[in-house]
């Protein structure tokens, strides 16, 4: 068993999007914002993991297909698609690496996620294969939403809080993981085997494997700074407090001086006809 695929099986992913609302949020709003209505067709959520997106892209109308390379996600993504009354807007639920896609034909999808992959691949190869498989599963001129970590936000949680981000509790150690990207916790059963990337480096990445970008945000950005007395206290000013502080969240998800401060970035783009 891989190191990625023991992590989540033991780590609770479908609560840590309840825990952490505004990521979600910002991506849902660019979402809807950004897909294909559902008659366009079918919709890929690729390393979906419990398949807590799927399950409002399910609601929403769309027909779609789960994969992740960890089995109980998946097993449990198909639980909660029954537990709902949504299984019948499913097509399919696979255990499958990002890296080969190969139980899925070419040209299906008019709109796919990729929420998780491309930071657990460590290797610029695999990153390739990835949004290789991306590219040839998706329709042309169809839509992809694919998440990234940028190097600068973990450089800011390593020094921050160094004793929960070890190896990166050391200056040596955190200058040699800003040359990589490459993070490996030391702690046994913490998050491991992750890739970091530079906020810049992202679109011409994905321009080189046949997507144009359409917009990038920063999916919880600053909120993410927020620590939890803070968040207390905006909650303490009322509903309709919370209600304008999210829209001044969304409003400023995609300034590009502020990316590199939020824990994930989400890429959205379309498939460029004669691309990768």
């Amino acid at each position: 068993m891989s190191a990625i695929v023991k992590y989540y099986e033991s780590f609770d992913e479908w609560g840590r999007l309840d825990r952490e609302p505004v990521e979600m949020m910002i991506n849902w709003h660019f979402m809807k914002a950004y897909l294909p209505k559902p008659e366009a067709g079918p919709v890929l959520d690729n390393g979906a993991g419990p398949g807590k997106y799927s399950m409002k892209l399910a609601a929403s109308g769309y027909r779609v297909t789960v994969t992740d390379i960890t089995p109980k996600l998946v097993n449990m993504a198909q639980s909660k698609a029954k537990e709902l009354g949504l299984e019948g807007q499913f097509d399919g639920f696979h255990s499958a690496d990002a890296m080969d896609l190969s139980c899925l034909e070419r040209d299906r999808f008019a709109a796919s996620l990729m929420l998780g992959p491309m930071y657990h691949l460590q290797a610029e190869e695999d990153r390739a294969k990835a949004v290789k498989e991306l590219y040839r599963v998706t329709k042309p001129g169809g839509v992809v939403f694919v998440a990234f970590m940028p190097r600068t936000r973990h450089l800011i949680s390593s020094l921050l809080h160094p004793r929960q981000w070890k190896p990166n509790d050391s200056a040596e150690q955190i200058a040699a993981f800003m040359e990589s990207g490459a993070f490996d916790h030391s702690d046994e059963g913490r998050f491991t085997g992750a890739y970091y990337t530079w906020v810049e480096d992202i679109q011409p990445f994905m321009s080189k494997y046949g997507f144009a970008m359409v917009k990038m945000i920063g999916s919880s950005n600053i909120a993410s700074l927020l620590q939890p007395d803070q968040w207390s206290y905006w909650r303490s000013r009322g509903e309709a407090e919370m209600e304008t502080l999210f829209e001044l969240l969304k409003e400023t998800a995609d300034n590009p001086y502020l990316l590199g401060v939020s824990p994930h970035i989400l890429y959205i783009g379309v498939k460029v006809v004669g691309g990768s």
